[in-house]
């Protein structure tokens, strides 16, 4: 059996826009008949999906495998740091917590992890015709470059191509591009074939020159220009997405909105959850961030944390708990998911330490509920419906990632009934006696059309207008695909050995 294609997105940057060209290529060669797969050796982030074989990867690799039509697997991203300090995290091996390191002693650790690495990559080959590998920051850290697996460290170990991208919407794309290469060990810079610009706003004409400089100043091809896409609503790897005002204002808004606050804390992870409400054009929603005033609202969420005693300090210290008393006291509703859940309980104790310093620390007490965090995480995709009481048992599609378990008399009043198997159903989350709380572990509660629009309703809003998420997300993978074919010289980038059949 032949080798598949490869090629590797680095980035002169964060968020250069890595992530997103790897799944614009993904949608691109899937049409093209390709069985291809994405891959990033060692991804640093708090937004999470779990995979068919019951781990857990970086959220972007899940949506770069929906845009090549394949089930997340652990392979396509098997070293997950999640950190849970700023110089600590979480080591997640093929989708499996192996230990909780200090940024000194994952260094150490990491030729285990470049094991693991290549262990993943020599099962895609034998699997895909086609392999999209994403790097992590800039492969031109010199501090990083010891023992590194994210970048050209991986590049070098497994023989695959690299092309570089910058974002031009920044500024400085040629010093970016140029001084990158410069900084690349001789092998390294003979790796790369060339570049890609991202995030160009304007008349390309008027580009021109600096294209050419760059060609003669390096001697590598300028394979597209990618187009500034506004508008486009995907995952988001790890930072909070911009641009939802706009994504709303395409929907034409008409009548009742519900006006909706996040809190942005430390260690928010899964904050993708929220992504349906902020798309959906009848919902005013804001995140909330240190040192910001919490304004009036009608629902109030709490999303998921990696650390979630000391996120529920930060909350404290920052006025939530008042604002959140005195948000009931009105009659406004109140989310929690998973981190955000167990904060509304009487109490939170992480005995072994496993987020911070062993102890034991008050919730906020509106759930009748105590959580312990456990050793053993739970990972599991799950689907059932919303209780009845929360809108007539809408049908709900997520997962569940948490170390926590929760115990008490307000999970008697269950906010859903999950699919259990030959069990029948099982009950999961609480929902207030007053109705006014809801708390659940299953991440992507909104997702679903029908939940989102019960939810909404049961939060205030009248009249809710449909929207699905997946369906958003699907036209605009295509929506980027198409930017990417008609933007970049996909032949030349995959050195004249893709097919030439298109299939849409």
């Amino acid at each position: 059996m032949s080798p598949p294609i490869s090629l590797m997105v680095q980035g002169t940057t964060s968020d250069a826009g890595k992530s997103t060209l790897v799944a614009g290529l993904a949608r691109a060669l899937r049409r093209r008949g390709l069985a291809v797969a994405p891959f990033k050796p060692q991804n640093m982030a708090l937004n999470s999906a779990v995979t068919v074989d019951g781990g857990e990867i970086g959220r972007a690799q899940a949506l770069q495998a929906a845009a090549a039509g394949v089930e997340p697997h652990t392979d396509f991203n098997p070293v997950l740091l999640k950190p849970s300090s700023d110089i600590g995290a979480q080591v997640i091996i093929h989708g499996r917590a192996v230990a909780n390191l200090s940024a000194r002693d994952y260094h150490a650790y990491k030729p285990t992890a470049m094991a693991a690495v290549l262990q993943s990559w020599d099962r895609l080959c034998a699997k895909y015709d086609a392999l999209l590998v994403e790097g992590a920051g800039s492969p031109a850290e010199i501090n990083l470059r010891d023992r590194d697996i994210a970048n050209m460290g991986f590049a070098e170990a497994a023989d695959v191509p690299v092309v570089l991208v910058a974002d031009i919407d920044r500024g400085g794309v040629f010093a970016h591009l140029v001084g990158t290469l410069e900084l690349l060990s001789p092998s390294e810079q003979a790796r790369v074939r060339g570049f890609i610009i991202n995030r160009f706003r304007g008349d390309i004409g008027l580009l021109q020159s600096g294209l050419d400089w760059l060609e003669a100043r390096t001697g590598r091809k300028v394979f597209g220009v990618l187009p500034y896409l506004h508008g486009l609503f995907l995952d988001a790897e790890d930072a909070l997405a911009d641009g939802a005002a706009d994504v709303r204002a395409e929907a034409g808004a008409e009548g009742d909105t519900l006006r909706v606050v996040a809190p942005v804390y430390p260690r928010i992870s899964n904050h993708t959850d929220l992504d349906a409400l902020r798309l959906h054009p009848q919902v005013d929603f804001r995140w909330v961030g240190p040192g910001q005033a919490i304004p009036p609202a009608d629902l109030i969420v709490l999303p998921g944390s990696k650390s979630v005693r000391s996120d529920l300090a930060w909350l404290r210290e920052q006025g939530w708990e008042e604002a959140i008393r005195r948000h009931l006291r009105y009659g406004g509703k109140v989310v929690g998911i998973c981190g955000g859940f167990q904060m509304l309980g009487r109490q939170l104790a992480d005995p072994l330490g496993l987020e911070g310093s062993p102890g034991t620390t008050s919730g906020l007490g509106w759930l009748e509920m105590e959580t312990r965090l456990e050793a053993h995480k739970q990972l599991v995709n799950a689907a059932g419906r919303l209780d009845a009481a929360l809108g007539g048992e809408a049908p709900v599609r997520g997962y569940e990632i948490h170390m926590g378990v929760s115990a008490g008399p307000a999970l008697q009043r269950p906010a859903l009934r999950l699919d259990a198997g030959a069990a029948g159903r099982r009950a999961d989350g609480a929902v207030s006696e007053d109705g006014q709380i809801l708390g659940t572990y299953l991440h992507g509660l909104f997702d679903a059309p029908e939940a989102l629009a019960a939810l909404l309703a049961w939060a205030g809003l009248g009249d809710v207008q449909r929207v699905d998420l997946a369906a958003r997300r699907e036209a605009d993978l295509d929506r980027l695909a198409d930017a990417v074919e008609a933007a970049c010289d996909l032949d030349a980038l995959f050195d004249h050995s893709l097919p030439e059949r298109a299939l849409r």
